[in-house]
């Protein structure tokens, strides 16, 4: 097997570079390396032409918007196109593969972070998502998943014995895997999750945020799992730069109980409670992407009312899903 071009996705081959990516050559193999976060999205005919395959080989973090697996439907489109086969390397989903949560990506609103009707949280390996996405898409790739060993539904992956590497620069740690799905909607709004700091996605803030009252009212809510701690931070980059910020410091008390997405949209809720003239709630769409949900919290439904919104389709989902599962 000869191995001839490099496609790098949104955070450049290594997982390092934390902006636009252009094409370049690999400083260890000499070869091209052709940018799937650049001037383009997906691989271009002329990139493929001379492949005999495609092998997608990249570790996901669990959720709907984190856009590696966006880069893996549209790798597996035109692959299709181009007839030729791809290979799907599987990897765990580190938050484990069983705990699915938050809503269906509305139809009309699938974009680079949001690639096809699934839930925030879905529960599958890539390998798993890559057959999903080529039967509900109707694409007719040649795919070809090679299965992991011993890799469990229930495992985090700290259950596996595998080192955490950093799939992106501020994905830094399995807790900050497992509060990615409920905090990191929050990043699309006027707040800060902590992007500038040394604790991506276990803070939340904004210099208009009283953290004491947040935290109070959040910790009487008794969520499962969870733990609020006043906090003040300034984040060195993206969010408020360098402006002081107060808000919460979210700690994992209990994982097994642990509900990422409620845990967001109980904040969610709070901050449109507590903050409704600072708080932008209409970014909240932006990585939500689903009008019904907007519309509840907007309303000020509670978080019971909002997450029963959408169980009927999570739970059709669920049974969806299962002819596309790899493993028990």
């Amino acid at each position: 097997m000869k191995l001839v071009t490099l496609f790098s996705p949104e955070h450049g081959i290594r997982g390092v570079a934390d902006e636009k990516v252009s094409d370049t050559r690999d400083e260890k193999t000499g070869l091209p390396i052709y940018s799937l976060y650049g001037e383009s999205r997906r691989p271009r005919p002329e990139q493929l032409k001379d492949l005999d395959a495609v092998v997608y080989d990249i570790q996901d973090v669990g959720a709907r918007f984190y856009t590696y697996i966006t880069t893996l439907g549209y790798v597996i489109e035109e692959a299709g196109k181009a007839k030729l086969p791809v290979f799907v390397l599987d990897r765990p989903n580190p938050i484990n593969g069983v705990d699915i949560e938050g809503p269906i990506a509305d139809p009309d609103k699938l974009s680079f972070i949001a690639y096809h009707t699934i839930p925030v949280r879905h529960g599958m390996t890539v390998g798993e998502l890559a057959r999903l996405y080529n039967e509900q898409r109707r694409i007719g790739a040649d795919v070809r998943v090679i299965k992991m060993e011993n890799w469990r539904r229930v495992m985090w992956l700290d259950f596996t014995g595998l080192t955490w590497v950093n799939p992106s620069p501020n994905m830094r740690s399995l807790t900050e895997a497992a509060l990615y799905p409920g905090v990191g909607l929050l990043e699309a709004t006027n707040v800060s999750v902590g992007r500038g700091t040394d604790t991506p996605f276990e803070v939340v803030g904004a210099p208009w945020l009283d953290g004491q009252k947040l935290a109070g009212y959040l910790n009487e809510r008794r969520i499962p799992g969870a733990r609020f701690v006043p906090t003040r931070f300034t984040p060195r980059s993206s969010v408020f730069k360098n402006e002081e910020c107060g808000g919460l410091n979210l700690i994992i008390t209990d994982r097994a109980r642990f509900q990422s997405v409620r845990t967001g949209m109980e904040i969610a809720v709070a901050l449109h409670r507590f903050f409704p003239a600072n708080w932008k709630i209409e970014g909240y769409s932006h990585l939500l992407v689903n009008a019904e949900a907007l519309e509840r919290l907007k309303r000020g439904e509670s978080p019971e009312q909002i997450e029963r919104s959408w169980a009927s389709s999570l739970e059709n989902f669920r049974h969806a899903r299962a002819a596309f599962l790899l493993y028990e």
